[in-house]
């Protein structure tokens, strides 16, 4: 995570340089050029160069295409404010609800703490959103391999979308087991995993169905796209996880490049949103009717503005030091 900040920043200065959000300034990069950029080491038995060559040829004579459609239309974004754990019945409804006036077609519970109050949350949630509304729901991690495999055949009547980490993240036999047990719901975890060696795994073994790749967990720009190649390769979504506090500005530039540059398609992929923490960015990320609109300013969007850092530098800043 370190060197992935070290990476995103270096990112975000080439981008601003060449005066481009970072999703165009890659979109515009020919397929060698994002090769190169790619270490294929521990990679080549899944995903060879040639390999990912053929899959960004492929995509480019639809770039320009889909780049209007992006600025147009934007990249579809789901909720998780309705589902957080702890929420009264009454509170998770109403914000349920109010997320699909918003425009969202998928929305996101929390689940793993107690089963009964999960059937019942997701028994409400369902009569309150419809049956065309997706909902997925999100373990955090919480379970073995037969727990998780009992929650979700007893959540199943409710026709949850995915499961999201439903186990541990580095346990790639455990999701696999999870995944052929309860499909088709599908399996879907990321944001822990570590590199895309575990990612590469994953994906060989079909152990998820959705993958959910963080702008920060991995090191940086250069192993995401990685990341992206190798979900294409074998047909699987991205949704990337983007929990506010910055997220949600970084994630969007790397699925609108997925979008533009390496899988082509919007289908069946959406980013997480969290209306948590965006005035604290120069660039904050916007969502309306229940997509993102894709960014313009230059850069990463990583910048927050110096106000922020100075108010909230760990110990001696006001925050704190008032506190």
């Amino acid at each position: 995570m370190a060197i992935g900040a070290v990476v995103n920043a270096a990112w975000d200065l080439a981008a601003r340089r060449a005066d481009r959000p970072l999703w165009s300034f890659l979109s515009r990069m020919s397929p060698e050029e994002l090769v190169s950029l790619v270490d294929f080491r521990y990679l080549s038995d899944a995903l060879t160069e040639q390999e990912a060559l053929d899959i960004l040829r492929k995509a480019e004579p639809g770039r320009a295409e889909r780049t209007g459609q992006l600025l147009e239309t934007g990249f579809p974004a789901y909720s998780t404010s309705a589902g957080w754990l702890g929420y009264p019945d009454d509170k998770m409804v109403r914000l349920a609800r109010q997320a699909v006036a918003d425009g969202f077609t998928m929305i996101k519970l929390k689940v793993g703490a107690d089963l009964d109050d999960d059937v019942r949350r997701m028994r409400l949630a369902r009569e309150a959103v419809g049956r065309d509304v997706r909902i997925a729901v999100d373990a955090n991690q919480r379970w073995d391999v037969e727990p998780a495999i009992k929650w979700m055949q007893a959540l199943a009547p409710y026709d949850p979308y995915w499961i999201e980490e439903p186990t541990s993240p580095d346990d790639i036999l455990g999701h696999r087991a999870i995944s052929e047990a309860i499909a088709p719901i599908r399996v879907a975890t990321g944001e822990h995993v570590q590199n895309r060696v575990i990612f590469k795994q994953m994906l060989q073994s079909r152990a998820l169905s959705v993958l959910q790749l963080d702008a920060a967990r991995v090191g940086g720009v250069n192993e995401n796209i990685a990341i992206l190649l190798l979900a294409a390769k074998y047909g699987v979504p991205v949704c990337p996880h983007a929990g506010g506090v910055g997220l949600c500005e970084l994630v969007r530039h790397l699925s609108m490049f997925d979008f533009v540059a390496v899988a082509g398609t919007r289908a069946d992929r959406a980013i997480e949103w969290v209306d948590h923490l965006h005035e604290h960015f120069v660039d904050p990320a916007i969502v309306r009717d229940g997509r993102y609109l894709a960014p313009t300013t230059p850069g990463f969007s990583a910048r927050m503005y110096d106000e922020t850092l100075a108010r909230y530098a760990f110990p001696d800043g006001p925050e704190w030091r008032d506190e």
